[in-house]
């Protein structure tokens, strides 16, 4: 993976434990709440939906994009931070 921000290194040098959503890279305040509004209030909810999707990085962008209008940066960090994360703690 080329540079990282720090709040991709943060969420992934730990367990995700009861992080909010807005914590995953690629996710702000904005996004965080309509991924909140639609259910998805914590980290691991949105991990859930990773998993559910297979680790699928398109499908998750996809699903990333429709439920929160997410934009392909963002897709990218979200799905690079929850891949990394699950490389070390899955």
């Amino acid at each position: 993976m080329s540079s990282t921000s720090q709040k991709h290194k943060n969420f992934v040098a730990e367990p995700m434990a009861d992080k909010p959503v807005t914590a995953l890279a690629g996710i702000g305040d904005v996004l965080g709440q309509r991924l909140e509004e639609k259910g998805f209030d914590k980290a691991y909810v949105v991990l859930g939906q990773y998993l559910v999707l297979k680790k699928e990085e398109e499908l998750f962008n996809d699903w990333l994009k429709d439920t929160c209008g997410a934009n392909s940066k963002q897709q990218r960090d979200c799905s690079g931070c929850l891949k990394e994360w699950c490389d070390s703690f899955l």
